[in-house]
């Protein structure tokens, strides 16, 4: 089990406020620490968000894929 240093359930942003309110988070990090990503759909265009903004600088992993909740640990190189 991982501890999470942050956690960010998106559902209680609104929309605009969704994917910085993560990448900032994200940005916080320390090395090595990861953050809790809670989401009510597939994360998936965030994750390539991250592979063009952030290459090669965090991990993603599904820790619970749907169909009603997505929990994401996102980790920080």
């Amino acid at each position: 089990m991982k501890n999470f240093a942050a956690e960010v359930i998106a559902p209680n942003y609104p929309p605009k406020e969704k994917h910085p309110k993560i990448i900032n988070t994200f940005d916080s990090l320390q090395p090595g620490e990861f953050m809790l990503l809670v989401n009510d759909h597939d994360p998936k265009p965030l994750r390539y968000q991250f592979m063009i903004e952030r290459t090669d600088t965090f991990t993603w992993e599904y820790l619970e894929e749907g169909p009603e909740l997505w929990r994401v640990a996102i980790g920080k190189k």
